[in-house]
């Protein structure tokens, strides 16, 4: 009788012990710019993140469990995205992590994950090695659900020389790793349509006077100013502009879309456009929750999400990642990984409904069918072209890639 008591104990300790295991939560990195000249970035994809995770933890988590977001701020410092990637891999014991708004920053801090088996979700950084940054390794750990730059850059130079017909293009990129890996994307699109640049200028981060470039692209003869930076330093360039009495259109990457930029800038940036995956319109019942949803938790000042792009892509990551989980049925790296590279199951996000968004050799969910043009328009940014916002209640999703 006592050893069949002391074997039912036992069990019952194991049974509590498994119990407890599988009530564990299921911890995520969340790593960004929460502070500085990218928060408008950072933020709202925080916050994008940090609403999908309420959602899904409401309705029961994953696997049973409760997702717990370990956030930190990497001040779009490189070494500090080091730091944090360190801490989160050994100390916090994430299973993933999602962000990255800095190119630079990914680029310095990924590796980490990929030794450690550990998968990342880019959901913001754009630079268009991000994602193929460990080719001779067996497996990538690195996925993005944002529109690289090199689906970006053609579609700005298409903007400019096809549809508008300019000739004369002056290019102003800044000199991180964003700014500079952008801007050979640019030429590259550029070059295909025949097109050299008659001026090439480039600033740094906290410039305050962008008089010296202006000037120079304005005595090339430059027709239009095509740009690869961050908010607060692209609102010195229309702010520069308007001080010059010079005004040519101003087309480029997706954070013109910022709100640093277009507070900032104020008139002068007006008419800006740039790719967007996401604009903030409700033009079907998923975007239309999504943006009532966040409106009413982050009360953001006019009713106007910072960085629409951003936080729809982090929301839509949490959802990927989740998605990946429930089908892998663990939360080991490796099978997070697989599960990413054959997800079964379609994921309706704010950007597009996921199908098969990843492959072995295809770590990219966004085609180039995908975003469209923003225009900044009355401090807001809005569809640029009317055919856009007509088709915009029909989702466009991932096309094979050629």
């Amino acid at each position: 009788m006592l050893r069949f008591t002391k074997i039912a104990t036992a069990a019952a300790l194991a049974a509590a012990t498994t119990l407890t295991m599988a009530a564990d939560p299921i911890k995520i990195g969340v790593d960004g710019p929460f502070t500085g000249g990218s928060s408008s970035m950072g933020v709202s994809m925080r916050d994008g993140v940090r609403l999908a995770t309420e959602e899904i933890n409401k309705a029961g988590g994953v696997l049973g469990r409760q997702i717990v977001l370990v956030e930190r701020d990497d001040e779009a410092k490189n070494e500090r995205g080091v730091q944090i990637a360190e801490e989160l891999i050994n100390k916090e014991k994430v299973v993933a992590a999602v962000g990255y708004i800095n190119t630079g920053v990914s680029l310095a801090s990924q590796r980490f994950f990929q030794e450690a088996k550990i998968p990342v979700m880019n959901n913001v950084a754009t630079g268009s090695i991000v994602t193929n940054q460990f080719p001779k390794d067996p497996d990538n750990y690195i996925f993005r659900n944002a529109a690289p730059d090199n689906i970006q850059a053609p579609m700005i130079a298409a903007e400019a020389v096809t549809r508008r017909g300019f000739t004369k293009v002056a290019i102003l990129a800044d000199s991180t790793n964003y700014g500079q890996l952008g801007r050979a994307d640019l030429e590259k699109a550029l070059a295909a349509k025949g097109i050299k640049p008659v001026a090439e200028e480039k600033f740094n981060i906290k410039d305050v006077d962008m008089t010296a470039q202006l000037l120079k692209a304005k005595e090339a003869g430059a027709e239009v100013i095509l740009t690869y930076g961050i908010g607060p330093e692209l609102a010195q360039i229309a702010n520069g502009m308007t001080k010059l009495g010079w005004k040519v259109p101003m087309i480029g990457s997706w954070t013109l879309s910022m709100a640093n930029f277009i507070d900032t800038a104020g008139p002068g940036g007006e008419g800006a456009r740039m790719p967007q995956t996401f604009i903030q319109e409700p033009t079907t019942p998923k975007r239309k929750a999504f943006i009532e949803a966040y409106l009413k938790t982050f009360k953001p000042k006019d009713n106007r999400i910072d960085s629409p792009v951003s936080a729809a892509q982090g929301y839509d990551s949490v959802y990927l990642l989740a998605a990946a989980i429930k089908q892998a049925g663990s939360t080991d790296g490796p099978k997070i990984r697989e599960a990413l590279e054959d997800l079964k199951t379609p994921v309706e996000g704010v950007v597009t409904t996921y199908v098969r968004p990843f492959t072995k050799t295809d770590h990219e969910a966004i085609t180039a069918n995908i975003p469209v043009f923003g225009e900044v328009k009355g401090a807001r940014v809005v569809y640029a072209n009317a055919d856009d916002l007509k088709s915009a209640s029909t989702v466009r999703m991932k096309e094979a890639r050629k």
